[in-house]
């Protein structure tokens, strides 16, 4: 069988998961869920990747979705028990210590674009049209997305998007806040890699304690949010890494982090 799911690493810092099943529209079946669960796995146990990359394969879709072939010969408890594992896979690229950046180099809609949202940051290729439909199929973004966008977007237009079920292109989703660049489609992956290696520069505990502080901070009111950056700047404090920042910053020099 071959291979749904497609790691390779870059420079020893940078990690690039495809999602390699574009017959399929890259659509999530439960092989290609387990197998983006290895790779999270993976990464994690590699140690010294510091930034990672999700893209689909091809030029047509990210991810559309739920696998809707797969999920028409199951039982209702097994559509449920499917969502959640979509679900489950997002928090578990939400919750990967490093910062993620989703490369949508193709359509992204209902799961796919619920995948995209459990990452930190999303370039997205020009031509690529974007949605949480599923209201359309009668049923309700079911893996975060009802959380997510309103989060990232604000509530009006989040509910004005799933309520409408209204696929949206590139530009539409830039300007509302849904992803950060729009870029050409052959350039997407180089700008991505770029992106990543200017991250994967920096030092490795800092950007988790980043993270961390960003993610928890925005679940909470800004006094406890404070105390949360408070700690996380804490984690940092008595690190190699940081007396190699202060070092090489006198020394004029680049800064060789271990994350330690």
């Amino acid at each position: 069988m071959s291979q749904l799911v497609e790691l390779e690493l870059r420079d020893d810092k940078i990690g690039i998961i495809t999602l390699n099943r574009p017959e399929a529209a890259n659509a999530m079946s439960k092989q290609l869920l387990k197998e983006i669960n290895d790779a999270i796995l993976s990464i994690q146990k590699h140690g010294s990747i510091h930034c990672t990359i999700i893209i689909g394969a091809g030029e047509k879709a990210f991810c559309a979705g739920a696998d809707l072939k797969e999920r028409k010969g199951m039982t209702n408890q097994e559509v449920i028990e499917a969502v959640r594992y979509i679900g489950t896979t997002i928090s578990n690229i939400e919750q990967m210590p490093m910062p993620v950046i989703a490369a949508l180099n193709g359509v992204a809609f209902g799961g796919g674009l619920e995948l995209a949202l459990g990452c930190d940051i999303r370039l997205v290729a020009s031509h690529v049209s974007l949605g949480l439909t599923e209201t359309s199929l009668a049923i309700i973004p079911g893996a975060g997305g009802t959380q997510r966008l309103p989060r990232l977007i604000g509530i009006g237009k989040a509910k004005q998007l799933i309520y409408t079920a209204k696929k949206i292109t590139a530009s539409e989703a830039k300007e509302l806040g849904m992803v950060e660049e729009v870029i050409e489609p052959s350039q997407l992956l180089d700008r991505a890699i770029n992106l990543a290696a200017e991250i994967a520069n920096n030092g490795p505990i800092a950007l988790q304690q980043a993270k961390i502080a960003i993610n928890h901070g925005m679940q909470v009111d800004l006094t406890t949010g404070i105390q949360i950056e408070h700690l996380s700047y804490k984690e940092t404090l008595h690190t190699e890494d940081r007396l190699e920042g202060l070092t090489a910053f006198q020394e004029k020099r680049k800064a060789v982090y271990k994350g330690r």
